[in-house]
């Protein structure tokens, strides 16, 4: 019954999603679905590692800048979209190796703050070598491509190419936790000296987990300087990795909807809400502390946690029901059968 409800969800949610175009009718709305997606691919991006390897990271958003510049810069230098983009991938690929081999001399605050060293001197190089990135006047990205043809510069057409990429991201997400090293990246995270005395390599593990988060951190980068065609430094400062991490935190950790339902709550309340309250951080941060007090697992589990209780206190008061009918017809049948 369970699983049944849970692929009829599944179905629903992807039919919604592949005619979101067509119902929502609005540009505007569906370059907010677009955001949402590629924010989704970056918080999941960052759950490989917060959820599953039990290691903070708040510099994420200096790999999600060298992608973008990356690719930015190859595109100003007169190069195709397909060598751009594969460059920007190549080059974010050797910085999450760099950031892995860096940040894993220590776990725990050691790992956090190192993260957070090697972002915030990304961003000073972005924001310093003006020569290069452009400074504050940051680099304008003028076309988006046209994979097999099919031009991204209308917002539809691009909405579905950031939902396929999402696809994909969650897909290779699902792998990864049903896989043996999902297992064993989990495993790092519990118990990381019983790992290592079982024979695994736990700072090879915790290497490969930051170098596949750095690949879609990578990919959403690039979805995101095609989507506004333009970056600058602001895109790896601390309070970009402080958003998504806050995601990912607020959704739920260690699980596949929670990066999601952090992105749609983020991306709405900074793009629709900000529209009609002109104090949102302070209700974005209400939000996030009510989360925190009442759901500290995250917004998922913690409704999970709340629809399985409702459901267990139904199902009880229903068995108790006709054991407390044929009591009461017992004790009718016995009265109406005494001597008056």
């Amino acid at each position: 019954m369970i699983a049944r409800a849970r692929y009829a969800a599944i179905a629903t949610a992807l039919l919604l999603l592949v005619t979101l175009p067509w119902w929502v009718g609005n540009t505007y709305y569906v370059n907010i679905a677009s955001q949402i997606l590629l924010f989704a691919v970056f918080a999941l991006a960052l759950n490989i590692l917060v959820g599953y390897g039990g290691l903070v990271s708040l510099g994420h958003a200096g790999l999600f800048a060298v992608a973008g510049y990356t690719a930015a810069l190859m595109l100003q230098a007169g190069y195709g979209h397909f060598a751009a983009n594969s460059a920007a991938i190549v080059v974010t690929l050797a910085a999450s190796a760099i950031f892995a081999v860096l940040a894993l001399r220590s776990i725990g605050i050691g790992f956090l703050m190192i993260t957070l060293a090697l972002g915030q001197i990304i961003w000073g190089v972005a924001y310093r070598w003006a020569s290069l990135t452009g400074g504050d006047n940051g680099i304008n990205v003028t076309t988006r491509p046209a994979p097999f043809g099919i031009s991204l510069a209308a917002a539809p057409s691009f909405y579905f190419t950031s939902l396929i990429v999402f696809l994909l991201a969650l897909a290779t997400m699902v792998l990864l936790v049903r896989s043996p090293f999902g297992a064993s990246l989990r495993g790092t995270r519990d118990q990381a000296r019983r790992m290592n005395a079982l024979g695994y390599n736990v700072w090879l593990i915790r290497f490969l987990a930051i170098v596949l988060s750095g690949f879609w951190t990578g990919v959403s980068g690039l979805l995101f300087i095609y989507y506004n065609q333009f970056i600058s430094p602001q895109v790896s400062a601390l309070t970009t990795s402080a958003e998504v991490l806050l995601m990912v935190i607020s959704g739920g950790t260690a699980t596949l909807l929670g990066p999601i339902v952090g992105a749609v709550i983020v991306v709405v309340m900074k793009n629709v809400v900000s529209a009609y309250i002109e104090r949102w951080n302070l209700v974005l941060g209400v939000i996030f502390v009510v989360i925190i007090t009442f759901m500290p697992e995250g917004l998922v589990p913690g409704t999970v946690r709340l629809c399985r209780w409702g459901w267990l206190v139904i199902r009880t008061r229903l068995n108790r029901t006709p054991a407390r009918t044929a009591r009461d017809q017992a004790q009718e049948t016995h009265g109406s059968g005494a001597p008056s």
